[in-house]
This record gives structure tokens, sequence and C-alpha cells, in this order.
């Protein structure tokens, strides 16, 4: 059998480097192989459900604030590089063992998707071993390779990294995050409950964000998967924080297409990246002092 392949990522580095953050945006991948969607139960719309769509477009003006941005092009219906590259789903590929319980695993979303949202099958039966080997091998390890290189890049310029995790997320997912009556968050920020980044960082990071009149909540309902646990490691100053968005702010989640008010969140947006960018200036300066 012949496998796809594709480039894993696209990479995007400032003229400059000025800041010890690091932003990557691992589910707006967009480049679906022929393969999968001639075989998959899903139409060319209904595929993208679980996709965090346009977010790399959302974050893009990294680079002019010094910071690189690292984009996945694999679709998250292809790989999701926001788990482990361990986590097969016997439930989908052929010839994987039954292990521990894996919640994520055993939900169908996998580090080789079994679902998209809503829980609709990919796939009308299962996928050879081999095919999900060699898509570990062809998008997850080198995305996670250029990742690893980048905070290292950090650690060795700056004494500090930051990666700062894009997302997007459903609207329906946070209608009930405020409570009865509540307000809705905007944004939800995880750093694990405090296990993948110091307080400091997620203060001053929570507050770019309220400085910019959004509404922002931590760790509920998304503490932060894969990447925050496997990269935050804040007393070796290596930080990491998911940030999830409010899809409805800037897309048409059913169309799956940008809506009118799509650039003046992105000019929004960018004034939150600059400040970003320069907490991890001044984190290196206070890094640099000690």
């Amino acid at each position: 059998m012949e496998f796809a392949r594709m480039a894993a990522f696209d990479l995007i580095r400032p003229a400059v480097r000025t800041s010890c953050v690091v932003f990557a945006s691992p589910h707006s991948g967009r480049d679906y192989p022929a393969s999968l969607l001639l075989r998959s139960e899903l139409d060319a719309r209904q595929i993208r459900s679980s996709e965090d769509a346009f977010v790399d477009r959302l974050f893009e003006t990294a680079p002019l604030h010094g910071a690189p941005l690292l984009a996945a092009r694999a679709p998250r219906a292809w790989v999701d590089l926001n788990r482990a590259s361990d986590e097969f789903d016997p439930a989908l590929i052929e010839g994987v063992a039954r292990r521990p319980h894996n919640p994520r695993v055993a939900s169908g979303l996998g580090v080789i998707p079994r679902v998209v949202a809503g829980g609709r099958a990919i796939y009308s039966g299962k996928i050879e071993l081999d095919e999900a080997h060699e898509r570990i091998d062809s998008c997850w390890t080198p995305y996670h390779a250029a990742l690893q290189d980048l905070l290292t890049e950090s650690h060795v310029e700056f004494g500090e990294s930051i990666l700062i995790d894009c997302h997007s997320m459903p609207h329906e997912a946070i209608e009930l995050a405020g409570g009865p009556g509540g307000r809705r968050p905007h944004v939800v920020l995880g750093d694990r409950f405090g296990a993948a980044a110091a307080p400091r960082v997620m203060a001053r990071i929570e507050a770019a964000f309220v400085s910019a009149g959004l509404r922002v909540a931590r760790n509920t309902p998304f503490a932060g998967a894969y990447v925050t646990q496997a990269y935050g490691r804040p007393s070796r100053r290596q930080h990491a924080i998911q940030i999830e968005i409010d899809r409805s702010l800037y897309m048409d989640e059913a169309l799956v297409v940008p809506h009118a008010g799509f650039d003046a969140f992105r000019t929004r947006l960018d004034r939150v990246i600059a400040q970003i960018a320069a907490i991890g200036r001044s984190e290196a300066e206070r890094v640099a002092a000690e």
C-alpha cells in the first residue's frame, strides 16, 4: 500500500528573534490527503469540524513581534499532534493491543483519530498499523522535533522558553463555563493547574488578553493536553500554556469560513500577541539579571 506523504508544518521565523516565546498551532493544518477524503465517511466540510480552522492566520503576525510561529500542515483528522505518539486506538488500527484505559483513546481521539467533533466516525473500518506508523514518522515526529528545537533555541539565546500552544474551541463547548447565568469566557488558558507554567508567566499572559477586553478563564473546561504536559517544565524555565479561543469570535463554525468580523478580531489579537512577545523579552531580561 502507498501512503500519503506531506510537509508536516510551516515555520515562520522573525527577521530578528527578540523573544523567548514560541507560538505553535498543532491543529490548524488543512492539507487533507486525497486518500483520506476518498475513504472517509465524512464530506469535505464535516471532516474539518475538529480542525482549529484559521488559528494559524490569527497568530501569523507573531514573527513581526520577534517570535517564531510553528503551524501544522497535516490536519488533525489525519494525525493529532496534541497526543502522544503511542496513543493508538485498537478500535481503529489493526494489530494494536489493548492498553490501560486512556479516556482520549477510548473516545476515538487518539493520535490517529477515529472520530471528529460530535463523535462522527471518520472511517467505516480499520486502518493498517504500518499506515499509522507512517503518519507518525512523516508528520508527528518532524513537528515535535521542530518544536523542541525552537524551545532549545530559546534557552540558548534567552535562558528561558515560553510555549504558547494555540487552539480554538467550539462556542458550544463554553456555553456553561460561566455557570448558570454567568458570562462565558472568550479565551481559556490552560497550564494544567499550574504544573506547566510559573504563576507569574500565566498571570502576565492572562493580563494581555484582559487588556484587549477579552474574558478569560483558567483551566476550565480545557487545562491542556499532551503538548502542555510534555513541554511544560517551569522548574527548568520552560513554560507551556494552551490558549483556546472561542471560534464564534472570528468564524462561521457551520460553514468553516471566516465571518465578517475576522479581520477586526485578528487586529485585536495582534495587540495581545505583541504583549506576549514582550513578556518573552522581559522574562529573558529577568533571567539574565538573576
